[in-house]
């Protein structure tokens, strides 16, 4: 068998180090922050970097693709309504058609495919990192994200005391699920007003997210189940092909404002 390469404990603690940092510091300044990679962002994602632009995505678990991994009820077989399906099999993901008009596809297997499209797309993540505020500028514009360490939120506020960092862009995405936290942040500050989002109805969650898709203040794009949150629309539960959707017009939005 072939012998692993002559490589110390110090040339590997160098090499994550460094790319770490120049990757850091490349993307402190993009042309479209996202925050949450979960369906709608990483649909997102890859459609915008696929334009050309720069993408970081903001995730604040160690994991990417939120509940696309998953499904319902813990049990990981995923659900995609027509038109849906579409992207599925752009992706190469398999998928079943159970009844006319409703596709399954596993959840793991279509989560890892999204997230390699992403990243073959040219998408940078910086996971394990919560968004924390935004920056606003000329008249209350979106231009960029205040974000830390995820682990700083475990530590006693009384022990810690550590500032976070900035990174801009020209548009943000708040692809963050029903938190919308990114909305948040503006309606702390009186600059918009989320309803919350409504009880359950999968016949008109998923049309009427993609359909209110786009940007919802200067700056800052909605997508996936943030826009429920924001407009009060029905949630839809474990069914993601109003997610996939979503993000490709989030991707259309923000491509044609940065055009």
């Amino acid at each position: 068998m072939e012998k692993f390469s002559p490589v110390g404990e110090k040339d590997i603690t160098r090499a994550i180090v460094s790319e770490f940092s120049r990757q850091f510091e490349e993307y402190v300044e993009s042309d479209c922050i996202i925050i949450g990679a979960g369906p709608s962002g990483l649909m997102a994602g890859r459609d915008i970097a696929r334009a050309g632009k720069k993408v970081l995505i903001v995730e604040r678990n160690n994991y990417l693709g939120g509940g696309f991994w998953i499904g319902g009820y813990l049990m990981n077989k995923v659900t995609i309504r027509h038109p849906g399906e579409r992207v599925l099999k752009e992706l190469g993901i398999p998928c079943t058609e159970v009844k006319e008009g409703l596709f399954v596809a596993d959840g793991p297997h279509a989560c890892s495919k999204l997230i390699a499209a992403a990243c073959d797309a040219g998408v940078k993540f910086a996971n394990m990192t919560i968004f924390e505020d935004l920056i606003l500028k000329e008249d209350g514009r979106v231009c960029g994200a205040v974000i830390n360490w995820t682990p700083i939120t475990a530590l006693p506020r009384e022990i810690t005391c550590v500032d976070p960092v900035a990174i801009e862009a020209p548009v943000l995405l708040d692809a963050t699920g029903h938190d919308a936290t990114v909305v948040r942040k503006l309606e702390e500050r009186g600059l918009i007003k989320a309803k919350g989002f409504g009880a359950m109805w999968v016949e008109r969650s998923e049309d009427l997210i993609v359909e209110h898709t786009g940007e919802a203040h200067p700056g800052l794009v909605v997508s996936g189940m943030a826009v429920s949150t924001l407009y009060g629309l029905p949630r839809m539960g474990p069914t993601f092909g109003g997610m996939l959707l979503s993000g490709q017009k989030a991707a259309e939005v923000i491509v044609e404002i940065l055009s």
